[in-house]
């Protein structure tokens, strides 16, 4: 049957797509709908029609999923942050673990039961520690401060949001009063005009100290004093302001220029017992707590005895070879980006870690000259971007010839193509865990031990 642009079907959600998008099928095609819940049965309205699939929104609900829940945010429908407000978060998780468990089978070809359940946090909301809130022109001489729209960059304004702390709504509500005050001007991105680009928060969830950072068109704002003033009164655990210059005409939102205003230029936090410290431009995992069950898991995977050499692809500012340092014999991190190689360094001297060296080099060449240098790692951990690992360095971490492959993974499907390669080299998946690292997200992690074996 032919489907048609506005044609309205009776429709039954049956699952979610990887973007979190409910999926039913109408006469064999595949008809993806936000918003839908699997067990829904609604009546949809065609948007988009391709050969083999299309798109629709809901029109009518005529029968609800029993996983459905109250929304409980007004900017959910609209925002790019949330997936999964409208269902129960034991459903959100089942949805998650199916998606890897389908990755894992249909592109990876496994089929015994190497799964283990998922881990999911004990409090879904107000997790996330860091905040990038674009600023635009609002109603009324008001500035506009949240966040994007959907595959846009039309600003929602957002007075709370429920995945962060509520001391960065205090920081939104003092910055809103500050601005408007002040009415210093906002930053066209199409013309490349106007001061204030984004507002800039974190916290450090184990000591609660907060880092509030103003991205301007400029070289700071004006009133500053009165700002820092705000900042201070309102927002409790406040240790940092900080003023980032940025203006390229650019979407990179942190410019390489910064200047504290106020207080200290970083915050510091405890993560798996060790002290990291945290710039505006670090690099730290957004939910911590999440983190370190994460990283525990990695850990276990690891196996290590104190005797082991861990080559940590990917290593970021450290935070996973270093959690390690202390079980293992040496660590080496491998990252390309420079600034978060000095903070991997930072950090190991912050916390006493002699046995750990940083290398800030692309993960594929690093390990071949590491090859070459003759570095025989008993484990290595991988934790690629989304897009994975190339052929080029599994081909160079089979020849290094560990017993034992971490890999943490941000993508399902990337993560069960690499490990369809890592079989080709002689290595078996022992064991997967999904971690939810995002709740209300579409987002899932996963943590992967492979052992080597005969091909």
């Amino acid at each position: 049957m032919e489907l048609k642009k506005n044609q309205i079907i009776p429709l039954d959600i049956t699952g979610y797509t990887a973007e979190g998008n409910g999926v039913g099928h109408y006469h064999g095609i595949a008809i993806f709908v936000p918003l839908a819940a699997a067990g829904d049965k609604l009546e949809v309205k065609i948007l988009k029609v391709a050969k083999s699939y299309a798109y629709g929104k809901i029109e009518k609900i005529i029968s609800p999923s029993k996983d459905r829940i109250p929304v409980d945010c007004p900017q959910f429908a609209r925002c790019g942050g949330c997936t999964y407000r409208h269902i129960s978060y034991e459903a959100e998780l089942a949805a998650k673990q199916q998606r890897v468990q389908d990755a894992l089978e249909r592109i990876g070809g496994l089929h015994y039961a190497v799964l283990k359940p998922i881990i999911g946090a004990d409090e879904p909301d107000r997790y996330r520690n860091k905040a990038q809130l674009p600023i635009g022109e609002g109603t009324n001489g008001n500035i506009s401060l949240g966040f994007y729209a959907v595959h846009s960059h039309r600003i929602i304004n957002c007075e709370e949001c429920l995945l962060q702390p509520e001391e960065f709504t205090a920081a939104m509500k003092a910055f809103r009063e500050w601005a408007g005050e002040t009415r210093d001007s906002v930053y066209d991105e199409s013309t490349g005009r106007g001061r204030l680009r984004h507002l800039f928060l974190r916290k450090a969830q184990t000591t609660g100290e907060i880092m509030a950072c103003v991205v301007v068109n400029g070289n700071g704002v004006h009133n500053e004093e009165k700002l820092a003033d705000l900042l201070e009164k309102r927002v409790p655990g406040l240790k940092s302001f900080v003023i980032n210059v940025n203006r390229d005409k650019t979407n990179v939102i942190l410019g390489k220029k910064f200047r504290t205003a106020r207080g200290q230029d970083y915050i510091t936090d405890i993560l798996c017992g060790l002290r990291f410290r945290i710039s505006p431009q670090s690099f730290y995992q957004v939910n911590p707590r999440q983190a370190e069950r994460l990283y525990n898991l990695a850990g276990k995977y690891a196996g290590l005895t104190g005797e082991e050499t861990v080559l940590d692809l990917y290593c970021g500012t450290g935070t996973i070879g270093l959690s390690m340092a202390k079980q293992a014999k040496h660590v080496i991190g491998v990252e390309v980006v420079e600034q978060a190689v000095e903070d991997a360094k930072k950090n190991a001297e912050e916390n006493g870690i002699e046995n750990a060296e940083f290398l800030c080099a692309d993960a594929a060449k690093a390990a071949d000259m590491l090859k070459n240098r003759g570095v025989r790692p008993d484990v290595i951990v991988l934790d690629p971007p989304r897009k994975g690992c190339d052929s080029a360095l599994i081909e160079t971490v089979a020849e290094m010839a560990p017993e034992r492959v971490v890999y943490v993974s941000c993508d399902p499907a990337t993560l069960a193509r690499d490990i369809k390669l890592f079989a080709l080299h002689g290595y078996k998946v022992m064991e997967a865990t999904p971690v939810d690292m995002f709740p209300r997200t579409a987002h899932v992690e996963c943590v992967t031990l492979m052992s080597k074996v005969e091909k």
